[in-house]
């Protein structure tokens, strides 16, 4: 059996200007980076804006399993099989991060017969993006202990800067450090740390901006400290703005790629959904909704964190309504909700089965939640049963979910024809979108309404410092902002321990940190880390490139 990258290696790719014009995009239109990759104009958004828009289906998941779900694979396949079917389907996904691409995960561009290509190029640099969210958010905390060190006109309290430092790799040792010693010409010493940058606010408020405009905006609106007397100082207080958008002015182009099928792809943007918003540009997303019958993203993780904040934040923000959601699932992973070792899931075991498939009856109900219909993509595996597949299609019918089976990771679009005609028949379905929490709600009650309503919890409990923050917050006006839960993405709770659909815990929320720019306020729970470690066996110990320009190890 082939390996994914050895199936991503072998892929026919067509060059990116006959894709884009597929699309009806003309030369004009795009920015080539090769001849696989390019990226949309800023004009052309312009020229789109007011075209009518094509159907919008978020694809998400059970809680993630050391078994595996395949939820970009799905989105890949169905993009391919609506296209089978004649449909003009375009799908948008978000870019990998170095760190994970490195540690533990491997790379992200789907998997078997169902791939975003370039894959080598998507999961190594790409188009720089994620380098320009790195070098604008460090050039900010540059200008930040500058203005210090150069007589803190602005009165900034150097106990009180909240910007961190960013880099795109897994690296504990930087989690806290001090800063500014050697002396007085090294600038003022202070504890800090880094963050992953795809957890940094500049990545958020890359993803849901507008245009460059916008996000110059957003950029001026960003809290990185607080002064003596407690008044926030921004990155416009610094005069960073603008050159914080110089350096995003490329990085703020959608990026188009294809399939291993040669269905046109978006891949921009990459904010984890456990510790960001985890969804792709809002750029990205409107403009395939113009140029598409059918656009198919994914949202981060399962559908209680990549879908509520794709839900709460991302709809809110641009003003979009999906017409059907897709959550992936396969009989594997729900025995191991149910209490299956990794080892042993191809072993029948219908109590565990049974008690597993409760994790995505929770998923559905969220989705429900929203007041939009879902279908799930049941992944087969060649060891599941008959009497399996009929155990999980007979519990989600009774909860009106529709259900098809998926083998797009084997055959690509061929293998998803079942599911591409019902996500098309839930297009057609009635819906009575709604949120989470109204936005006049005070903070803790916009917490505990996704914390109990969401991730089935009988309450909340907080840290010291995490009120004082939220008191601070409302004091100073920020009340208003929706929340962008962080959280440990293997289980609906906060306690990754906690598998299958656990009830009436406590969520503790730690920390809480304010993402003025990016429009929303960051609540920490449990033991979730914004910088992640690598493992004791790093995928990059595999990663090897061979005299022939030959990539190993990738995925």
């Amino acid at each position: 059996m082939k390996s994914d990258i050895e199936i991503a290696q072998a892929a026919k790719m067509t060059p990116i200007t006959e894709i884009a014009r597929k699309l009806g995009l003309g030369d004009d239109d795009i920015e080539l980076y090769g001849k696989y990759k390019a990226k949309i104009t800023l004009d052309t958004w312009q020229r789109l804006k007011d075209h009518p828009s094509g159907k919008l289906v978020l694809v998400t998941a059970i809680t993630p399993t050391p078994a595996g779900e395949g939820k970009t694979t799905t989105t890949v396949g169905l993009g391919q099989a609506l296209n089978k079917l004649g449909k003009n389907a375009i799908i948008a996904l978000r870019e990998p991060s170095l760190g994970p691409s490195f540690g533990i995960k491997g790379g992200a561009a789907g998997g078997g017969y169902a791939q975003v290509v370039p894959m080598e190029d998507i999961n190594l640099h790409f188009t720089g993006d994620i380098h320009a969210v790195t070098t604008a958010h460090n050039l900010l905390a540059a200008l930040l202990d500058n203005h210090i060190h150069q007589g803190n006109v602005l009165n900034i309290d150097p106990r009180q800067i909240v910007l961190r430092r960013a880099m795109d790799l897994n690296e504990r040792a930087l989690r806290n450090i001090v800063l500014g010693l050697g002396g007085k010409i090294n600038g003022v010493p202070r504890e800090s740390g880094f963050d992953i940058s795809v957890a940094s606010e500049v990545m958020a408020e890359l993803c849901l901006a507008g245009d460059l405009m916008d996000l110059k905006a957003r950029f001026a609106k960003m809290v990185v400290a607080y002064t003596y007397d407690g008044r926030p100082v921004t990155a416009g207080d610094l005069k960073a703005a603008g050159a914080m958008a110089l350096i995003m002015k490329d990085a703020i182009k959608p990026n188009l790629v294809q399939t291993l099928e040669n269905t046109p792809a978006f891949v921009h943007g990459g904010p984890f959904a456990n510790i960001a918003h985890g969804c792709n540009s809002v750029m990205a997303t409107q403009m395939g909704l113009k140029l598409g019958e059918y656009l198919i993203t994914e949202a981060g993780f399962g559908a209680d964190l990549g879908a509520e904040k794709f839900f709460n934040l991302k709809c809110r923000f641009a003003g979009l309504v999906p017409d059907a959601v897709v959550v992936v699932a396969t009989v594997r992973a729900l025995k191991n909700h149910g209490g299956v070792a990794k080892d042993k899931l191809s072993d029948v075991n219908m109590e565990a089965l049974s008690k597993g498939i409760e994790n995505l009856e929770k998923h559905l109900e969220n989705v429900k939640s929203f007041g939009l219909p879902s279908v799930v993509a049941l992944n087969q595996f060649p060891d599941d049963t008959q009497e399996e597949i009929e155990l999980v299609m007979q519990r989600c019918e009774a909860l009106g979910a529709a259900v098809a089976l998926s083998r797009v990771w084997a055959e690509g679009g061929a293998g998803g024809l079942e599911l591409a005609e019902k996500v098309m028949a839930a297009c057609e379905q009635p819906k009575d979108f709604k949120f989470t929490y109204e936005l006049n709600q005070p903070i803790k009650d916009k917490i505990t309404a996704v914390s109990m309503k969401i991730y089935g919890a009988g309450g909340v409990d907080y840290s010291k410092a995490a009120a004082d923050m939220i008191a601070r917050l409302e004091k100073l006006g920020y009340g208003h902002l929706p929340i962008c839960m962080a959280k440990t993405q293997y289980s609906l709770s906060d306690q990754a321990e906690l598998k299958g659909r656990p009830r009436d815990f406590t969520v503790m929320v730690r920390e809480i940190r304010l993402s003025a720019g990016a429009g929303f306020i960051v609540a920490i729970a449990g033991d979730i880390m914004t910088m992640p470690g690598l493992g004791k066996t790093p995928a990059a110990e595999q990663i090897d490139i061979l005299e022939s320009g030959e990539i190993v190890g990738l995925f």
